[in-house]
């Protein structure tokens, strides 16, 4: 798409029949073959520093459960080398982290995933680097006659680079003197991000999910950056990490959606509202969320649906939780109906679904960093197999009806804790009923498209006419696809 079409947008056909699975790379499979390193047990507590040892081959590994589970693409959050464990204070842009693997790990993993059909997305820390990174390195060493001084905003020699130098006197992420900001005014700086985004297109990725963007005040960055990803590979996906309204890059000429907290909410206000953990909400990323009705979640979501441009709104990446968030279940009260519920929503919204790795086997977390817990591969036993199982029938039944992955959505009833909704596209339609309350309810289903259904859920069958009720169970769903 040409840039002066910026109201046509054009996203990756394929986003809109994905289903995402998001992978914090450290906590979701040790392979073994990294050795030599000090490590936490696998499945202790997550701490702000220190290492579990996930790795990249792990991760090939596992391409079993993540593709029996209905993923055709992952996300991942960063790989590149890196003196933290979640890898967002980037040492070299150009290496995976040798405790990742190196590159042969993703080289592998990327040849593994495609012959499955699973596409990778990965982590574009383009807002700061970190205190070692060679160019900000060469900073603290040779100060002003640093040939890379203006990488950066320095305010002040010689650089405070430590909490015990001084205030800080150049301008870092939020303050934090380990993740310096680039300079991207700076056609080297500029050049240099670029060429990261094209190095690893060419490499074989699939996409770039963009680590807060919006922090590069600049849309002809991200015009450039988009000109440059796509002539490598026009059905790249670019997702930027936008927590509020984001108009400004949605046009068309910049990214071709957002990471979509804008559902989050909602499904977490509707689906939790019995049991929301106040506290828990309050100190994560997701602020306060207050308890909400069928009609208010229904018109709520009918805003979120109608917020962008429709080819924007189906390329969406919409998520229940994240390594950024207390987990659904844990921010729902520990409720697993709730995720459960959730899931059958996002799994027969309108965009593309993302499954924060864990979430499938009912594992908890509170905020950053309980949030980012080892996959518990080697505790079966408390897996949550119902949660799994569910999953596992929804995107079974997403993949195999297109009304549920391109349909057009209309709610039909929402009163109190029962909503139902269709999805159609042309000659076919799937319905959807939910039941939040704790007793059986009866739905009522109208103007439907007459004939044969089947419930994705249950297994039962029904001949439909235009107009029907629904028994729904307890904290359930039915969701009906053509026969």
């Amino acid at each position: 798409m040409s840039p002066t079409e910026p109201n046509h947008p054009v996203t990756p056909e394929w986003v809109a029949d994905a289903v995402f699975y998001q992978i914090f790379p450290d906590r979701f499979a040790r392979s073994g073959r990294v050795t030599g390193l000090n490590l936490q047990p696998w499945g202790s507590p997550p701490t702000v520093h220190g290492y579990m040892g996930g790795d990249l081959w792990g991760v090939a590994e596992h391409l079993d459960h993540i593709q029996g589970l209905g993923v055709n693409a992952i996300y991942f959050c960063p790989v590149f080398q890196s003196a933290s464990n979640h890898r967002y204070h980037t040492h070299d842009y150009f290496q995976v982290d040798p405790m990742l693997g190196g590159n042969d790990a993703l080289r592998h993993l990327l040849d593994e995933a495609h012959a499955r059909g699973i596409r990778v997305v990965l982590d574009g820390v383009f807002n700061h680097a970190s205190r070692g990174f060679f160019q900000f390195n060469d900073l603290l060493e040779q100060g002003e006659a640093s040939a890379y001084r203006d990488w950066f905003h320095v305010d002040g020699w010689p650089l405070h680079a430590y909490d015990d130098a001084g205030p800080a006197n150049y301008q870092a992420w939020w303050g934090i003197r380990a993740l310096p900001k680039f300079n991207t005014g700076n056609p080297a700086v500029r050049e240099f991000l670029l060429s990261v985004g094209e190095y690893w297109m060419r490499f074989g990725v699939d996409g770039w999910r963009l680590d807060v963007p919006n922090e590069i005040d600049d849309d002809e960055f991200w015009r450039e950056f988009r000109r440059r990803v796509k002539a490598v590979n026009p059905d790249a996906y670019i997702v930027g990490e936008i927590w509020g309204d984001a108009h400004r890059w949605l046009q068309g000429d910049q990214f071709d959606a957002v990471m979509n907290y804008h559902f989050t909410r909602p499904c977490l206000g509707f689906f939790g509202a019995r049991t929301i953990n106040h506290p828990v909400n309050e100190v994560s990323g997701m602020g306060r969320v207050d308890p909400i009705d069928a009609a208010a979640f229904a018109r709520r979501i009918g805003e979120v649906t109608r917020m962008y441009h429709p080819e924007i709104v189906r390329a969406q990446l919409n998520l229940l939780d994240s390594h950024d968030t207390a987990r659904f279940l844990t921010a729902a009260g520990g409720d697993a109906s709730a995720f459960r519920l959730a899931s059958v929503f996002q799994m027969t919204y309108v965009g593309a679904p993302c499954i924060y790795s864990g979430d499938e086997v009912g594992l908890p977390g509170g905020p950053d960093p309980d949030c980012r817990r080892a996959f518990p591969w080697h505790d079966e036993a408390s897996w949550d197999k119902g949660t799994l199982g569910l999953l596992q029938q929804l995107t079974a039944a997403r993949h195999a009806t297109p009304a549920l992955r391109r349909g057009e959505l209309r709610f039909t009833h929402a009163e109190g804790e029962g909503l139902v909704y269709a999805r159609e596209l042309e000659g076919q339609a799937a319905y959807v009923a939910l039941n939040t309350a704790q007793a059986e309810a009866r739905l009522p289903l109208t103007g439907v498209r007459p004939g044969p259904y089947r419930d994705a859920l249950s297994g039962r069958t029904f001949d439909l006419g235009d107009d029907t009720e629904l028994d729904v169970p307890a904290r359930g769903a039915v969701v009906l696809v053509p026969a």
